[in-house]
């Protein structure tokens, strides 16, 4: 069996955190539990290109389950955890191909070692498997029935290639799942980012302007976060409706120009290119923080602050200070990579458990459904949601009311008034 990893030495301590993860995964667990004895996925080869955690261990295992024959990579060079790829390895017999810190032709080069299997599946967090598979030249990979989508920044780019008609499968959009977007995106990255901001500085963020870059849901989960914390926040926006939603949830709204005087640590999540630039930079206070929660390092004009240094060093892990030219000193986290993973450990499972049972009954559907599904990104199925929103409810103990036979009679008619 090929694989690229670090030390595989370190397995045992891997093993450990994969059943730890395991234990707080328990609609993942239900969903293992009959894909075992259905096999669904049986016959089919799943290449995967997302974070290599202890959270995205557990779905291998079930994948495997489920019968598929899986590899994994990683979506992005510094969000490994090499125990747990380690464990992968040598206890499950998984391909795994990803090493923390990884440079840029190591990173591609593993991409290529998962779709040198010839996917049927493929999954994505980002979309750098399905890019490469389209630029590289689809004959060589004509058998891939569909694939999946973890991201919001993935799902802009997929949907993007589907609108020029260059889409050559169809693609379910995992992030789009209500049960992923508005759990995992909310409160999954909005205590991972926080997380991963103070275990790379240790700064104390009460007292302290936090100025969040976008108010999609990823925005509101770090806000909502940094303001538990006794942050005072500050919100960035480009859509009048996120804006005044943010200013009605009580956060002050102002352009990057002005939060950059102000801010003392940023942190971005839109999506997009060049959201601080060099005209940011040239206004920050002395000790100003920069970080990224979204998916690529693209957000943060980081050549740009490269040319205003002078000196840069590496002042704790993760941690990059740049002194600019008047002194003032200006600190990148994570290389400007998702700061959840460079510097912490991600999600915590209990809101990976529904975003990974998405993935595991969309690739299910797709080995079901191929046939009829178009080349195009679609979201995940309402049943699917609907289950995995109840499995979730059932595993915490909550009950809820189901509606009379008078009321869904009312629900469905239109005479009854006043």
């Amino acid at each position: 069996m090929k694989y690229d990893i670090k030390d595989i030495s370190s397995a045992k301590k891997g093993a450990l955190r994969i059943e730890w993860a395991r234990n707080n995964m328990p609609v993942l667990g239900l969903v293992a539990k009959r894909f075992k004895q259905e096999k669904p996925l049986k016959g089919l080869k799943a290449s995967c290109c997302l974070h290599v955690t202890t959270e995205t261990a557990v779905l291998m295992e079930v994948l495997k389950a489920g019968g598929a024959d899986v590899c994994l990579c990683a979506s992005n060079p510094l969000s490994t955890q090499d125990d747990v790829a380690a464990a992968l390895v040598k206890d499950l017999k998984i391909p795994v191909f990803s090493i923390k810190g990884e440079n840029t032709p190591t990173y591609y080069k593993h991409l290529k070692a998962v779709l040198a299997v010839k996917p049927d599946i493929t999954m994505d967090d980002g979309a750098d498997l399905v890019s490469m598979i389209h630029q590289r030249g689809f004959s060589e990979h004509a058998n891939i029935i569909g694939g999946t989508e973890e991201t919001t920044t993935g799902v802009i780019r997929l949907r993007a290639l589907a609108k020029t008609g260059k889409l050559r499968y169809p693609i379910i959009a995992v992030n789009d799942a209500q049960t992923k977007h508005l759990f995992d995106n909310r409160y999954g990255t909005g205590q991972s980012t926080i997380d991963g901001v103070i275990r790379a500085t240790n700064k104390l963020l009460a007292g302290s302007h936090v100025v969040v870059c976008g108010y999609g849901w990823c925005g509101k989960g770090v806000a909502m976060r940094a303001k538990g914390m006794a942050a005072k926040v500050i919100v960035v926006e480009v859509d009048p409706l996120r804006a005044l939603e943010a200013a009605m949830d009580g956060f002050e709204v102002m352009t990057v120009k002005e939060a950059s005087r102000r801010g003392d640590v940023f942190v971005t999540t839109t999506g997009d290119t060049s959201v601080i630039r060099k005209e940011h930079f040239m206004v920050m206070k002395d000790g100003a923080i920069i970080s990224n929660a979204g998916h690529f390092n693209v957000e943060i004009d980081i050549p740009a602050l490269e040319k205003l240094s002078k000196k840069k060093r590496l002042i704790r892990d993760f941690v990059y200070e740049y002194t600019l030219r008047d002194n003032r000193r200006i600190y990148l986290l994570g290389e400007g990579r998702l700061i959840n993973l460079a510097a912490a450990e991600g999600h915590p499972a209990q809101v990976m458990d529904m975003s990974f049972a998405n993935q595991a009954l969309s690739a299910e559907y797709i080995a079901k459904n191929y046939r009829k599904l178009k080349k195009d990104v679609y979201r995940v199925p309402l049943p699917i949601d609907a289950r995995i929103a109840a499995l979730k409810l059932d595993s915490m103990g909550i009950k809820i009311d189901s509606l009379t036979p008078e009321q869904k009679k009312y629900l469905a008619s239109w005479e009854i008034g006043t």
